[in-house]
């Protein structure tokens, strides 16, 4: 956060100091009293579990230089206190105001899956042209996305954002916080239907990103969404597709997998360049026309464009692949959805020359009422697929019946599982491991390839 002041915040957020030194500089936006790292302002969040007014001593002692409070309406204190009827609409007051500051142009990103690597690759991409910052970690909710607007810097050249919602309204605020030069959608599928209740519900709430989308920007949409493909953006902005239908001004052409890895040709227009990937999946094709279009569009060479995509190999959590005594460990535990585990499972069947192909799969979080549809359609498409072995943890993995040799585990078995599955392994077995990411199968993957859990 540069050359804000307790004052600036304060006229922000229409706060009230209540004492301390006006005048005095804040370095960084902070709501965990555990990550001060000197300078900050603390913001101390109401939860229904925590209230972290509690921990507002502590974030001092840390070194924070100032804090917010809704629970305070006096102090007689050396250090700067601002009173605020909501510390959470503060924080994003705080955030919009930033925001306003800043002259760079603004990618964001959202989708039902994907959005976490198109983010990256777009950045990666961009990175041809420009210096580039990018959503840290995921700090892309209501809360996060304005401590993440609050770090970008004159230095930088251009953002790309990644913009997540579980709940109604919860898009429109971020996207009027954000206010993107461009906002791209990587798909609409099921993921937070349990909150959202439809598909058709998601689809709405995801085009709000619009909302915040600038006038006489761009909404880049996945052509070959079949909830997408007919979308059009608001009047005042342009609408591009990307994808590999004929409806796609950016195209992947001539697409195959090499050693699980998508090679293909990007085409727009009588451009043509080649792309060759270095993770695994066919379904990285899209993500990566969508950051390629993004590049092109704010005016980055595509060849060099996908010279820098052919460098991304990937993050922990995501399609990472380990080797460990002769066997090859896939480690895609992030997150799950109907789309992303299908999409996953796919590139384990396409490694070829692995002796046996084994997945181990937990529950899909956030289905709603059709949670156990959703799992026995993976089963159904799984038994034609040539994977030999099957482990399942938890009690919606379990409607997973492929056909197969399986071993099921009750949710929370990790060592029971991680011990089933290293007692069967062989060198030239292909182990992939896919689940919510509060199934912690991370756990598992890590014990894996690296001994140890």
């Amino acid at each position: 956060m540069e050359q804000m002041t307790v004052r600036e915040i304060v006229e922000a957020i229409g706060g009230r100091l209540l004492c301390g030194d006006e005048s005095l500089p804040l370095r960084h936006i902070c709501i965990n009293s555990k990550e001060i790292r000197g300078g900050e302002l603390f913001v101390p969040l109401v939860g229904e579990k925590v209230d972290a007014h509690r921990f507002i001593e502590k974030a001092f002692e840390a070194g924070a230089a100032a804090t917010l409070t809704s629970e305070h309406d006096r102090m007689q204190d050396g250090r700067p206190w601002i009173q605020v009827k909501d510390t959470k609409k503060a924080l994003q007051d705080v955030g919009a105001y930033y925001r306003n500051r800043l002259t760079l142009p603004l990618v964001g990103i959202t989708g039902s899956v994907g959005k976490t690597t198109t983010r990256e690759m777009t950045a990666a991409a961009l990175s041809a042209k420009y210096r580039v910052y990018k959503t840290p970690g995921n700090k892309n909710s209501q809360v996060g996305v304005p401590i993440t607007l609050s770090e970008i810097t004159g230095s930088d050249e251009i953002g790309v954002l990644e913009l997540g919602m579980s709940l109604p309204g919860e898009m429109t605020v971020i996207a009027r916080i954000a206010r993107v030069d461009m906002a791209v959608i990587t798909n609409v599928g099921v993921t937070h239907i349990e909150q959202l209740g439809s598909q058709e519900n998601i689809y709405r709430e995801k085009l709000k990103i619009q909302d915040g989308l600038k006038e006489g920007g761009v909404l880049l949409l996945n052509g070959d969404d079949p909830m997408l493909k007919n979308t059009v953006a608001k009047d005042g902005c342009r609408t591009v597709y990307y994808g590999t239908g004929e409806n796609c001004e950016y195209r992947a052409e001539n697409i195959r997998l090499e050693d699980g890895c998508p090679v293909f040709v990007a085409a727009h227009g009588e451009k043509k360049v080649p792309v060759k990937l270095k993770i695994m999946g066919l379904h990285h094709v899209g993500n990566a026309m969508a950051a390629l279009a993004a590049a092109d569009l704010f005016g980055a060479d595509m060849e060099a464009a996908a010279g820098k995509l052919g460098e991304f190999t990937g993050f922990k959590g995501r399609q990472q692949v380990y080797h460990r005594d002769g066997v090859t460990v896939i480690d895609d535990t992030y997150n799950a959805s109907p789309v992303s585990m299908k999409a996953s499972l796919e590139v384990l069947a396409s490694m070829k020359k692995a002796a046996r192909r084994i997945a181990v799969l937990a529950d899909m979080k956030e289905l709603g009422p059709e949670a156990k549809r959703y799992h026995r359609e993976i089963g159904e498409w799984l038994s034609g697929q040539p994977v030999e072995l099957v482990f399942t943890l938890g009690e919606l993995s379990g409607e997973i019946e492929a056909g197969k040799e399986c071993f099921h585990f009750e949710e929370g078995d990790l060592e029971g599982l991680a011990k089933a599955i290293e007692d069967i392994l062989a060198p030239g077995d292909c182990v992939l491991l896919k689940g919510s990411h509060s199934m912690e199968l991370d756990r598992v993957a890590e014990r894996l390839f690296a001994g140890r859990m």
